[in-house]
């Protein structure tokens, strides 16, 4: 499993160093991002994080609060360091996208449970369904939330049969918005691959 993976206070810019490498930086994390996200149908995408995107939100995070304090960065990393896979998972962020108010507010009621519902599969293998909100609890006994986190952890077969080119699929088993075997194209799967370790298998 990765021990480095986390990041401290010495991965971090200072707010003035930010500030002048902001703009390239962001512009790299942006383009990156592109390989992270999966949309499943017109109205759900995944956001998958790793140390890159969740070293940006920190940046972005401390940058606006102007933050410069040792326990504040402290803070910010405790909060977010959780969110960057550690070498035998996949993390992400779920978004539920309506942006009509009405239809909103009818759609969460209506995919209630959703996020129990997404699932990746790697060829030939069970499907993967999601740990979601290890943080709170994101769905108020009327409506679920816009915004879920997922946590995937796939055995050490799965994580091998990817690094052997098998397929990544995902999918969505919601009885009110069903997504069937989508299969994850080349650029968005390798960069998936990256995130995990070399898995021994026993």
């Amino acid at each position: 499993m990765m021990t480095m993976n986390k990041l401290t206070r010495a991965d971090l810019m200072s707010l003035e160093e930010y500030s002048e490498k902001r703009p390239d930086f962001r512009a790299a994390v942006m383009q990156h991002k592109k390989t992270r996200q999966l949309p499943l149908g017109d109205n759900a995408r995944l956001y998958f994080e790793n140390r890159l995107t969740i070293q940006y939100q920190i940046q972005e995070v401390l940058r606006v609060e102007k933050t410069f304090d040792a326990a504040g960065i402290e803070e910010e990393l405790e909060a977010y360091n959780p969110l960057i896979p550690d070498g035998a998972n996949l993390k992400a962020t779920f978004m539920l996208e309506f942006p009509d108010v009405d239809e909103r507010q009818l759609k969460t009621r209506e995919l209630r449970g959703i996020e129990s519902k997404v699932w990746l599969q790697v060829e030939d293998c069970d499907k993967v369904f999601p740990i979601a909100n290890e943080d709170l609890e994101r769905d108020d006994g009327e409506r679920t939330s816009t915004v879920h986190f997922f946590r995937y952890e796939f055995a050490p077969t799965m994580i091998a049969a990817l690094q052997n080119g098998a397929q990544l699929q995902a999918g969505i088993d919601h009885e009110h918005y069903r997504i069937e075997n989508l299969v994850v194209n080349q650029e968005i799967r390798d960069s998936l691959l990256a995130d995990f370790d070399d898995v021994a298998i026993n």
